[in-house]
């Protein structure tokens, strides 16, 4: 079988669909860049609160573990289109009313909530689509562009957001990026008209089903914990940027956006398929060993140089998902992918929450030497159970099940 992560991304834009969906989630990723650093900004400086601070700009992902209880079932029974349209054009809303001079932290919360269910649906329905479009042989390349875009694209906005913060106002940033939001909703109104690619209604009853199902199988239940808890702890440390150092929290930012990319572009682009598997323990390892060192408090310049090389580690994620991908039925990508990102999110605002906390008893260096410690001592965890169970005999081939009974729903 030809390397697929060789193939040329130029390919890709060549593809039906691809460009719209693309173009869309580059309008999204710009608006939670720029509304995410205002929203901590804003919040920081009305409270003083490190662990208010980071929940704010994290705060959507907690409400995650609902959206994927309740409404994942949605990921492959609705429309791909007008759902993605709709997120985007909701968020907008959300985002526009937290500009409004005068509103109430907890009104601001309760704003964050009510995103965090919103978008819950939205990565189901969007990795559904992509591994729809370029089919399960093209998904790591596409994955990896969209990871590559993402990186590229929280540089930029957070390098310009940090401007834009300190230049104008969080309230100003926060109304860019509610007009970005509805620039993503106009370009998904571009996708092609396309069915469900499950039959049936969504419902509460078929989401804990399919969780379910997806859960039983313990080759996937490896990949799910590997994808939400180490990333999500890291995510802990990044929550602390605007307590750690306020006037360069944007740098800081930036930099893990940098370092994300050369991991996407390294594991996606330029490492030979036979390699990538090899990589996933080590890559995670990376992610958090250079927090260790923020402790000592150094130099910003070291401390931005850190923060890159830890990010490369999230190329980890692309592993995972390729065998996560390869685990499961197409009629159920949609779902498992969905339930990734939810519970990756979920397990973000969780560390984030945690890591505010820890801050606000000792301090912000401390939190992240704890978080770091904490996904190091879970990776090791991980590693020596997944061993044990192979050789146990508890891990399957990598190849994906002929079938799954009730995958339909």
């Amino acid at each position: 079988m030809p390397d697929t992560s060789r193939r040329s991304y130029a390919d890709l834009f060549r593809t039906p669909e691809f460009s719209p969906l693309f173009l869309s989630s580059s309008a999204g990723i710009a608006a939670q860049t720029v509304s995410g650093l205002a929203l901590g900004t804003l919040v920081f400086r009305a409270t003083g609160s490190p662990l208010l601070s980071a929940v704010s700009m994290f705060g959507p992902a907690l409400a995650q573990v609902l959206g994927a209880t309740f409404f994942l079932s949605g990921a492959d029974r609705l429309a791909p289109r007008a759902t993605l349209a709709g997120i985007s054009l909701a968020f907008a809303v959300a985002t526009a009313a937290l500009a409004l001079p005068g509103l109430p932290v907890w009104a601001m919360f309760a704003v964050v909530l009510a995103q965090g269910l919103i978008s819950s649906l939205g990565g189901g329905v969007r990795w559904g689509l992509l591994n729809e479009i370029l089919s399960k042989d093209g998904y790591l390349a596409g994955r990896s562009l969209f990871n590559m875009m993402s990186g590229i694209t929280q540089i930029a906005g957070y390098a310009t957001g940090g401007v834009l913060v300190a230049l104008l106002s969080p309230r100003l940033c926060l109304l860019l990026a509610a007009g970005l939001y509805g620039a993503a909703a106009g370009l998904a109104l571009l996708l092609t008209r396309r069915p469900p690619r499950a039959s049936g209604r969504p419902s509460v009853a078929v989401t804990r089903r399919t969780n379910a199902l997806l859960w039983s199988s313990a080759p996937r239940r490896h990949v799910y914990l590997a994808l939400w808890i180490p990333n999500g702890l890291v995510v802990g440390c990044e929550a602390l940027y605007v307590s750690y150092d306020p006037r360069a929290a944007g740098t800081l930012f930036a930099c893990a956006a940098l370092g994300m990319l050369a991991g996407d572009v390294t594991v996606g682009r330029l490492l030979p398929a036979r390699l990538r598997p090899r990589l996933g323990i080590p890559l995670l390892v990376l992610l958090a060993a250079p927090y260790l060192v923020l402790f000592l408090r150094p130099p910003l310049p070291l401390t931005a140089v850190l923060v890159a090389l830890a990010s490369v580690g999230f190329g980890a994620s692309l592993v995972q998902q390729e065998r996560l991908v390869a685990l499961t039925p197409d009629e159920l990508s949609g779902h498992a992918l969905g339930l990734h990102s939810a519970g990756m999110l979920t397990m973000q605002g969780v560390a984030a929450a945690l890591a505010g906390l820890v801050a606000q008893l000792t301090s912000p260096a401390t939190a992240m030497t704890v978080m770091a410690l904490a996904s190091l001592a879970v990776t090791l965890t991980l590693t020596v159970a997944s061993r044990r169970d192979a050789a146990d005999g508890g891990l399957l081939p990598r190849r994906r099940p002929a079938s799954v009974p009730g995958g339909a729903g």
